[in-house]
């Protein structure tokens, strides 16, 4: 089979795609062939290294092919699969147990890393939707439910977790800003943000403004800069960016006395009523994938590069599909 092999730590251009021998089920997998897969964060920072993945394997991957989020159909399943059978299509998320391997033609999965994929949602949307979407739905009520009417801010919310942030907290009835790029700033709109914030012309925490929560997906600000834009019980919750600043601000935050928290984003990937409950608003037409580009298998490396960029609008979806041509585009429609 086919498959984007990861060596060594490094740029994209370290990425080969090669040809290697097809996986074979233990008696709890499934071997699934992949219909599409999407690139996330934590793709770009296991294949650069960054600093927290070297701590576990510091010199190359501790997982030669990378890639968590999967969607596809089921080709064998091992002896003691119960919930499967061949002909199954199915989406999931490889990061527990199995770690990754979802930039390949076929990879075997434990059955409890996999979830039916509804028959409305198309192979490129279950693929975009796992880790990205988990995320921003964890943390947006890791500290408290939110309440109608709530203010609630994402910074960076133009990207694969802030896109699925806007329209989660939407459908909890609270008043969204969004806070990215201009060039993403119509998109925001298009998908429920009330307001936007274009971050070149305007700083979300100088402009007099207050939230109840902060979801930051880049963590570019100290402590004391959130502190300024949080109501009197306000919350923020860090979830990327640089992490030297994260903890610096975990510590710092301990030391607070008002009501005011500040927190660190947390991610439990594969818990079956997070991505049910992603499903049904799925179904419900209250969340749908945003995409902005569709790379084959051979591109992967090209896909990571312009991830790099910080230009992608939502998702960025591998598909190893003939029928979807390389197009860009805001939400998942196949296009010509």
């Amino acid at each position: 089979m086919k498959a984007i092999v990861c060596t060594k730590y490094g740029p994209p251009g370290e990425l080969q795609l090669q040809e290697i021998e097809n996986p074979v089920p233990k008696d709890n997998e499934a071997l699934v062939k992949v219909n599409a897969s999407s690139l996330n964060a934590a793709d770009l920072e296991i294949m650069k290294g960054v600093f927290v993945n070297r701590i576990a394997a510091p010199l190359r991957p501790m997982h030669k092919i990378l890639g968590t989020d999967i969607a596809g159909q089921i080709i064998e399943v091992g002896t003691k699969v119960k919930q499967f059978q061949p002909g199954d299509e199915i989406w999931g998320d490889l990061s527990f147990p199995l770690g990754s391997g979802a930039f390949a033609e076929y990879v075997c999965v434990p059955e409890d890393a996999l979830r039916l994929k509804p028959a409305s949602m198309t192979f490129e949307e279950a693929a975009a939707i796992p880790t990205a979407g988990v995320v921003a739905l964890q943390n947006l009520l890791a500290k408290r439910p939110i309440q109608p009417g709530q203010k609630v801010l994402i910074n960076g919310a133009g990207g694969s977790v802030g896109t699925f942030a806007v329209q989660i907290a939407k459908h909890f009835g609270a008043e969204v800003t969004g806070v990215d790029r201009r060039e993403k700033l119509e998109m925001l709109r298009l998908i429920g943000a009330d307001h936007v914030i274009d971050y070149n012309q305007v700083d979300f925490t100088k402009n007099g403004q207050h939230y109840d929560l902060i979801l930051d997906i880049v963590v570019q600000r100290w402590i004391f800069d959130y502190k300024r834009a949080l109501t009197r019980e306000g919350i923020v919750v860090m979830v990327g960016g640089s992490m030297t600043r994260v903890f610096l601000n975990v510590l710092l935050g301990k030391m607070m006395t008002s009501k005011k928290k500040i927190g660190l984003g947390a991610w439990k990937p594969n818990k079956k009523e997070d991505l049910n409950f992603l499903k049904e608003l799925f179904e419900a037409d209250k969340i749908k994938p945003v995409i902005d580009r569709y790379y084959p298998l051979s591109d992967v490396p090209e896909a990571f590069r312009y991830l790099e960029e910080g230009l992608a609008k939502g998702k960025i979806v591998i598909t190893l599909e003939n029928n979807i041509p390389y197009c860009r585009t805001w939400f998942i429609e196949p296009c010509g």
